[in-house]
């Protein structure tokens, strides 16, 4: 792929400059990293292994203690060298101008890119910029490399888009039902993140989904059966573990049955204890046994594991008493993000962050503001209420990790490996035949399914259209409508939006006479909405009519008159382009409900249940 960087950075680089040297750390970690890159739950600890690394830790100031246990955002393309806008952004938020500046003045141990921060434009951005923040972290003073974070989930949550290879998310793999093929995207995932700089991965989603209603897991759930989510969260931690990059498993100690977003509100889970071993708990204990490189706090009530009222993120007996006592994991603890309403409701952001260290928190994500947090923990450290040694503890646990990833040797990204890795013909193969696996029809009555070019040659594509995930070429009705015309259709894109007004309803049953079949996208729709109409009108028309959930699969409930229904749960381009496959009959539909579907007018009963898919 062509270089088109426009970063530059304490590293010179500039788009094709020479990356920095290769250097070791510090010579008391020579030769660790050789003895800590094999995945944790097959390694046995190298003799020396935490001796080294508290001398390392023994000569660090408390202040650069307090950093090592932040990861922050920050704005811009490069280390040294944004864009107005984005310096203004830091000043305003942070209160430096750039990451080399937030580096040295809070010697921070981790950074999270975003796609909003202006972190991800391309691979060779990103590569520079990982390497110009490793920089100014080793200019410091008995400087450390940093975990650099983000959430690649793929499907709805992605933070680096195109060229990089997007997978189906995580509900899709549920309906794939292949270990190797969560196995497959977590090592080729992994080894794109680990080109770019990229060493932490917040993913995979360990939440049990069994609440439709739930606003902010749904579809990045891998399904209902917690055996089943289980295996596909080992899988896919073992193949970032091939790759060398972290996982995480999130969000403990489960936010699967929630009705509540925890970024706008305070979520309660009211499973019993002995629910909560049987559901919740098993993927978590899946992803320890794999060993998950990171755990992820929730920022949920969960009154059967702890009766205080504190969110999960702050709770003592939660985190060290069933995470790290019960289940035995003593890796590294990160919190949530921060910044969510679910962890500041009860308190203060000048207290949080000392009662997640005190709950047995390691990594705090991302505060709103990382001076009042910064000096909060500092603060209590210095009135006794943390211990020094407490947090010594912590860094301990993020040394080690980063040990094991090798970032104490070298924690470069070497950027020759971008052109070899990152969305390679052979990396978006892979992820169009597992997407092909995934997509599933929910109901095909009349053998509606698949079209031919010959018997329906113009097809109208209508339908929701939100906003695409990062880095995907969107929107979903025009994707769809390309992908069919590739395939020997005419095919015509209308976008309806999702919530269609009179007049746009009507504007799509005018182009549907002029279709021979219609396919609308449809994305979550609710009892007596205006999706839910629109679909009703088209109906009249007469056209063959197919309805692709291009979300949650909960919409085939809605919609009782459609003869054929697909489930992609998604809208990235690997997934939609998978379901015009299907819809044209080039690959036969394999995909098998992850969760059930209860019926609309009587959510007791089951409508589809977990394992429903048809095929041709």
């Amino acid at each position: 792929m062509p270089d088109t960087s426009t970063g530059s950075d304490t590293t010179g680089s500039t788009g094709n400059t020479a990356r920095p040297s290769r250097r070791a750390v510090l010579t008391a970690t020579a030769g660790l990293t050789a003895a800590l890159t094999v995945p944790t739950a097959a390694r046995a600890a190298a003799p020396g292994e935490d001796r080294r690394l508290r001398a390392l830790i023994s000569r660090m100031t408390l202040e650069e203690k307090v950093g090592q246990l932040f990861v922050m955002r920050v704005y811009g393309h490069s280390a040294t060298a944004p864009d107005q806008a984005d310096i203004d952004a830091n000043l305003k938020e942070i209160g430096v101008r750039t990451a080399a500046e937030l580096i040295a003045k809070y010697r921070v141990g981790g950074i999270i890119y975003f796609t909003w921060a202006h972190n991800t434009r391309d691979p060779h951005q990103i590569a520079d910029l990982s390497a110009g923040i490793q920089q100014a972290c080793l200019d410091q003073p008995r400087g450390l490399p940093v975990l650099i974070a983000t959430d690649q989930e793929h499907g709805a949550v992605c933070r680096v888009g195109k060229p990089a290879t997007l997978f189906p998310g995580a509900m899709a793999i549920g309906a794939g039902r292949s270990r190797s093929d969560a196995h497959t995207l977590g090592r080729i995932s992994g080894a794109e993140l680990r080109a770019m700089g990229i060493n932490q991965d917040y993913s995979p989603d360990a939440d049990v989904n069994v609440n439709p209603l739930n606003p902010i897991i749904g579809v990045r759930s891998f399904g209902a059966d917690p055996d089943a989510v289980a295996a596909l969260v080992a899988a896919e931690v073992r193949g970032y573990q091939e790759s060398r990059v972290a996982a995480t498993a999130k969000h403990f100690p489960g936010h699967g049955d929630t009705a509540v977003d925890s970024h706008t509100g305070f979520p309660v889970i009211t499973h019993s204890r002995d629910l909560w071993e049987k559901l919740d708990a098993v993927p978590f204990r899946s992803a320890i046994d794999a060993g998950i490189d990171s755990v992820m706090t929730a920022h949920i009530q969960f009154p059967a594991l702890d009766d205080s009222g504190d969110p999960a993120t702050l709770s003592r007996p939660i985190l060290s008493g069933i995470l790290r006592g019960e289940l035995g994991y003593d890796g590294v603890v990160i919190t949530d993000s921060l910044g969510m309403e679910g962890v500041r409701t009860k308190y203060g952001d000048d207290r949080v962050p000392v009662l997640a260290l005190k709950a047995g928190v390691d990594q705090l994500l991302n505060p709103p503001y990382l001076d009042v947090a910064w000096n909060a923990v500092l603060k209590a450290v210095h009135d006794g209420e943390l211990t020094e040694s407490r947090l010594d503890e912590s860094i301990l646990r993020i040394l080690r990790l980063k040990a094991r990833l090798g970032l104490l040797d070298d924690p470069y990204p070497d950027r020759t490996r971008i052109e070899r890795t990152v969305g390679t013909k052979a990396h978006l193969a892979a992820a169009d035949r597992i997407a092909e696996r995934t997509t599933t029809l929910l109901v095909n009555e009349d053998r509606t399914l698949p079209f031919a070019p010959r018997t329906e040659p113009r097809l109208l594509v209508v339908g929701a259209d939100p906003a695409s995930p990062s880095g995907t070429t969107g929107p979903p009705t025009a994707v769809l409508a390309a992908a069919l015309t590739e395939l020997g259709f005419t095919a015509t894109a209308l976008s309806t939006g999702t919530s269609p007004s009179a007049a746009t309803i009507a504007q799509a049953v005018a182009a549907a006479q002029d279709a021979d079949a219609v396919i609308v996208a449809t994305y979550n729709v609710t009892a007596g909405s205006a999706q839910q109409t629109l679909v009703d009108h088209l109906l009249a028309t007469g056209s063959p009519l197919v309805a692709l959930a291009v979300r949650n699969p909960y919409d085939v409930a809605q919609l009782p008159a459609v003869k054929a229904c697909l489930a992609s749960y998604g809208w990235t381009d690997v997934e939609v382009r998978a379901a015009a496959r299907v819809i044209a009959g080039r690959v036969a539909p394999r995909g098998r409900l992850p969760v059930p579907v209860q019926r609309a007018d009587d959510p007791t009963q089951v409508l589809y249940p977990i394992g429903h898919g048809l095929t041709y």
